[in-house]
């Protein structure tokens, strides 16, 4: 068969075909072991049969794991994505913050200048007498 062929079944139709060609290399070798093969080449074609319909089934391997890596890759990068706009958000937040608190700061400093400064206690002369 062509290995077009065999791209054409499916995945159990691929098994019993393999199943059914490594009997056949079975049977192929115990002939040549009794000298009973008329061709001794049909072995070699059977090998050759067998490869092709394993190297179709790796391919075919191969192409799931392929979906199933992008898809976690996917997953990933939507991650990162997220982690970053989140960090983004959080610095914005914070620099906010932060802004509001020196402006509260900066308006207590100048309140605090304005007011004079009563303290409740009294004065003392310099002689050491209160007033």
């Amino acid at each position: 068969m062509k290995p077009e062929e065999y791209r054409g079944m499916s995945d159990d139709q691929l098994e019993l075909t393999r199943k059914d060609v490594i009997k056949n290399i079975f049977h192929l070798r115990f002939q040549s072991a009794t000298d009973r093969l008329e061709t001794p080449s049909e072995i070699k074609k059977a090998k050759r049969e067998l490869a092709r319909i394993l190297t179709i089934k790796r391919e075919r391997e191969l192409v799931k794991e392929r979906e199933v890596a992008k898809k976690t890759s996917d997953a990933k990068a939507t991650a990162r994505q997220d982690a970053w706009k989140k960090g983004v958000a959080d610095r914005k937040t914070n620099k906010v913050k932060e802004r509001d608190a020196a402006k509260a700061a900066k308006e207590a400093k100048a309140a605090a200048a304005k007011k004079p400064a009563a303290s409740g206690k009294k004065k003392e002369k310099k002689d050491g007498s209160a007033k």
